[in-house]
């Protein structure tokens, strides 16, 4: 089955924030669970480069520029107030001189600096995209006009107030939206569609949108666009996965800004405090349509109350068990597969066994409700059984069948931890 995931799709107006971390992260795990059920998984990242978010960025920076020019400019309202304005301003003006006339200049620079930025944001935290699509294509490839005369020209829409409607209604929405406004430009929601017609042109008969819970009020109007379409298009396509967002804590105060950005925490800062797996996990760990708290010192602590420290330990313990056996954890597999298993017959065996036979049922039960959570809270079971085990069975006893029988359990159970994570 080709699948198509699509998350991120930040505004390349700054840096990632925690909540496109919570989306990265829930994005690349449930491609991660598809693919281990055999699909094929294509990742892609929509750049949202078009509209007035992007002038504003372009204008924000111009009069940053301006300041350290010493010249006076008029900073826009609604504009960009982080330190990384300030620090693209300074980039533009060593790299590109000191003619702020030409917006466009301004605007094309600054949009590219922060697509990389983003990039290495994402490298960072171990994301990895097989294709980005920007939504300005759309406009230079006609795509938008073309998705606007075909809904126009199948009765689905109409005139009032000197603006184009579509009937949404008709698809269960709980009224009719504007899709070209009086002023002639188009609402937010006729790209949207316009690039779904693509997803399902490049032979995607599944998409999966993973997007905060703001996007709630669109999920109905995309899927009334490709329906009004008359394309075949399936009813519930494109699926959605809406993740609610993240409050950062630390030493029990909720944490608001950073440096850079200004009025958010960044990506980064929560990468740069605990590091990528804590993050990652951490960020799946609850169900996407929860509310989530980081708290940073948890996550920093090397105690059993810190999910990620506690699984990682079990793993650990795993290995140090085979280096006092001799036994190197790679030549662990072969070493012991011959071992006679029969010899597991104390109750902690019996629970750790039965666990690591959910697995498969598992893995497959996350791919299909697009739940990473349920592999977390399963891998985290699985380490609190081996920890048991650990402190209450001796593993290099004088019994050798015993002996080799316990470390191959010690292995399997290191291998799906390993799987799992």
């Amino acid at each position: 089955e080709r699948i198509m995931v699509e998350f991120v799709s930040a505004n390349p107006t700054g840096p990632l924030h925690v909540g496109h971390g919570r989306q990265a992260a829930l994005g690349d795990a449930i491609s991660s669970l598809l693919e281990a059920q055999g699909a094929s998984v294509t990742r892609e990242f929509y750049y949202n480069d078009a509209g007035q978010q992007i002038q504003n960025l372009a204008i924000s920076v111009r009069a940053r520029a301006k300041e350290i020019l010493g010249e006076s400019g008029e900073f826009p309202e609604d504009g960009y107030r982080g330190e990384y304005i300030r620090e693209l301003a300074q980039r533009y003006l060593d790299e590109a001189g000191h003619d702020l006339h030409d917006i466009e200049s301004i605007r094309r620079y600054a949009v590219a600096e922060l697509r990389k930025e983003q990039d290495r944001d994402l490298q960072a935290f171990g994301v990895r995209f097989d294709n980005y699509y920007l939504e300005s294509s759309l406009y230079t490839d006609g795509r938008v006009d073309a998705t606007v005369e075909r809904l126009a020209s199948s009765g689905m829409t109409y005139e009032s107030e000197g603006a184009l409607w579509l009937k949404t209604t008709a698809f269960g929405d709980d009224k009719d939206r504007v899709m070209r406004k009086s002023d002639g430009g188009y609402t937010y929601f006729v790209p949207d569609v316009a690039y779904h017609v693509t997803k399902w042109e490049r032979g995607f008969a599944r998409v999966i949108n993973v997007q905060g819970s703001d996007h709630h009020s669109t999920v109905v109007r995309v899927r009334a666009g490709l329906q009004a379409l008359g394309l075949g298009i399936p009813k519930g396509y494109p699926d959605y996965v809406l993740h609610k967002m993240v409050t950062v804590m630390r030493g029990g105060e909720e944490v608001k800004i950073s440096k850079r950005a200004g009025s958010y925490v960044t990506l980064r800062d929560l990468i740069d405090e605990v590091g990528r797996d804590a993050v990652r996990f951490f960020l799946v760990s609850r169900k996407a349509d929860s509310e989530f708290t980081f708290d940073i010192d948890l996550a920093r602590s090397q105690s059993e109350e810190n999910p990620v420290y506690y699984v990682q330990y079990a793993h650990a313990r795993v290995a140090s068990v085979l280096r006092q056996a001799g036994i190197a954890l790679d030549a662990a597999p072969d070493a012991l597969a011959d071992s006679d298993v029969s010899a597991l017959t104390s109750p902690y065996e019996e629970a750790l066994l039965r666990r690591l036979a959910d697995f498969p049922t598992e893995l497959a039960t996350a791919a299909r409700e697009l739940a990473p959570h349920v592999l977390t809270t399963y891998v985290r079971d699985l380490a609190a059984e081996f920890h048991s085990y650990y402190n209450a069975e001796r593993f290099l006893v004088d019994d050798r069948r015993l002996a080799r029988a316990r470390m191959a359990l010690a292995v399997a159970t290191g291998q799906v931890i390993r799987n799992g994570l």
